[in-house]
C-alpha cells in the first residue's frame, strides 16, 4: 500500500502529523506523508539519536519473535502495534498467528488494509489499559483457538503509562497467560537528575498530544512488570540484546543525559 492509497481510508488526513506514521518514516518505510516527514526531521533534530534508537528496537521485536518460533511458540500477541509494515512481526513468522492491536482508529484501519492478504494476522482495536478485557475477548479468543501460552509484545509501551497503568497492564497479561508463555519488553532509561532544553522540547511533544511521557530506573522497570520473570540472562541492552559491537552506542547517541535502552524476556513460570 503505497501513501496514495493510505489517503483513500475514511479519516485519514494527509495534512495532519499522525503517530504511526511518524514511526514507520524513522524506520525507513513507505507509508507516510509530507506532514509525517517534517514532524519527524523535526523530532530528529531535537533527539538526533532517535532514528537509531527506534530502529533498534524494531529489531529488537524481530530477533525476539524468531526466538519464540523456534522454541515452538505459534502465537504471538503484540500491543501498541503501530502500522504492521514488511519488517514487523508477521514478515518473518510465517505460519505464525500474530494478533497486532492499538487504540489509534486509523492505525487500526490502515493496519487492516495492510494485512488484508494475510490470514494468519488480525489488526484489533485495543486499550493497553485494559489489556485483561481485550484477551478474553470472544474475537481475541476464537483468533488464538483459545491458546493461552503464548508470546507477547511490548515495545516502547511503558513510557506512555502512568506507574499503575504499567502495573495493571503487565499483571493482567500474566493473569491471563498460561504457565510457559513469554514476554519481550523494551524499556527507556537516562541518567537520574540529567537533562537538556533539546530533551525537555522532546518530551513536551509527547505532552502536548496528551501523552504521558515517563523513564523510570532498570530496577523500576523490573518491578512493575512482577510477577513476570525474566528468563536466565533475559536482562540486557538493546545493543547487547542484538549482538553488536560495544562501540554501536556512541555518547552522541545517549544525548548528554545517558539515554540507555533496554531488552528484557520474561517467562511465566
Amino acid at each position: 500500500m503505497t501513501a496514495p492509497d493510505l489517503a483513500r481510508i475514511p479519516g485519514v488526513d494527509p495534512n495532519v502529523p499522525d503517530a504511526a506514521r511518524i514511526y514507520d518514516y524513522t524506520l525507513g518505510g513507505t507509508h507516510h506523508f509530507e506532514a509525517d516527514r517534517q514532524a519527524a526531521e523535526y523530532m530528529f533534530s531535537l533527539v538526533p539519536s532517535t532514528r537509531k534508537w527506534v530502529r533498534m528496537l524494531r529489531d529488537c521485536l524481530r530477533a525476539a519473535a524468531q526466538q519464540v518460533a523456534r522454541d515452538g511458540y505459534h502465537h504471538w500477541v503484540d500491543f501498541a502495534s503501530g502500522l504492521p509494515t514488511e519488517d514487523h512481526v508477521h514478515a518473518v513468522l510465517p505460519g505464525v498467528k500474530v494478533l497486532y492491536s492499538d487504540i489509534n482508529p486509523l492505525t487500526i484501519a490502515t493496519g487492516q488494509q495492510l494485512l488484508a492478504h494475510h490470514p494468519d494476522t488480525r489488526y484489533l482495536e485495543c486499550d493497553i489499559r485494559a489489556a485483561g478485557d481485550f484477551l478474553r475477548r470472544p474475537d481475541v479468543e476464537a483468533f488464538l483457538g483459545g491458546e493461552r501460552r503464548v508470546a507477547f509484545g511490548a515495545n516502547g509501551i511503558t513510557v506512555f503509562l502512568a506507574t499503575e497503568e504499567n502495573r495493571r497492564f503487565f499483571r493482567a497479561l500474566y493473569d491471563w497467560a498460561a504457565p510457559g508463555s513469554k514476554l519481550l519488553a523494551t524499556f527507556e532509561t537516562k541518567a537520574p537528575g540529567l537533562t537538556t532544553p533539546r530533551w525537555e522540547e522532546f518530551v513536551g511533544m509527547f505532552q502536548k498530544m496528551g501523552e504521558t511521557f515517563s523513564l523510570y530506573s532498570l530496577p523500576e522497570y523490573l518491578e512493575l512488570c512482577a510477577p513476570w520473570t525474566p528468563v536466565a540472562g533475559g536482562v540486557r541492552t538493546v545493543r547487547e540484546f542484538l549482538g553488536l559491537p560495544e562501540g554501536h552506542i556512541t555518547e552522541e547517541d545517549r544525548e548528554g543525559i545517558g539515554i540507555e535502552f533496554y531488552a528484557v524476556m520474561f517467562e511465566k513460570r
